[in-house]
């Protein structure tokens, strides 16, 4: 990967053994390895039994989940927070977990879409809830720094399964409770 990189920078003129970009293909190499190591992560290991009994039936929800990806397309940052809600069926997750789970689908190539679906379903696998929402709330660097340059916008995915497809009332409940009524 290191010499693809050297080569990268050769293509569009630059020269490589110039002293600021000495060690710039090892340092991109090693960025990208970072960026991605998604892949080289397992949901069983994240959750490493961190499945708890718990007679709630109340929403539990972690929000403004940091979260950075690239985008598959342009392999330019997409960079926002995820909001993640269930309803226990007498079983609760570690909180923590919840972050890792995002952060695993986050270092990969990405669209935003797929990533909320693939954390519902993650979820949906190990703690089987009555119901799971994943909002996530995201700038696009492919947007803004190129193509149609627009600076402000936000692009919001909305993924659910369970009650809170099934019941308007759940579902108004979490979007209440993360901000987006």
């Amino acid at each position: 990967m290191k010499d693809l990189y050297e080569q990268l920078l050769k293509l569009i003129g630059e020269d490589p053994k110039r002293p600021g970009l000495r060690k710039t293909p090892e340092r991109a190499m090693e960025a990208m390895k970072f960026l991605t190591s998604g892949y080289d992560q397992d949901l069983e290991e994240i959750v490493n039994g961190a499945i708890y009994p718990a007679d709630t039936e109340g929403m539990v929800i972690v929000k403004d989940i940091e979260c950075y990806s690239l985008c598959e397309h342009h392999l330019l940052p997409f960079i926002g927070k995820v909001h993640v809600g269930y309803v226990p069926d007498k079983s609760v997750i570690g909180l923590s977990k919840i972050a890792r789970i995002v952060e695993m689908f986050a270092r990969r190539l990405q669209v935003q879409e797929r990533m909320g679906e693939q954390i519902c379903e993650a979820l949906q696998k190990v703690l089987k809830p009555k119901g799971i929402g994943v909002v996530i709330e995201a700038h696009h660097l492919c947007m803004m720094m190129r193509g149609v340059e627009k600076q402000h916008s936000l692009a919001v995915t909305s993924h659910v399964k369970g009650l809170f497809k099934k019941d308007q009332r759940t579902r108004e409940e979490f979007l209440s409770l993360i901000g987006r009524s």
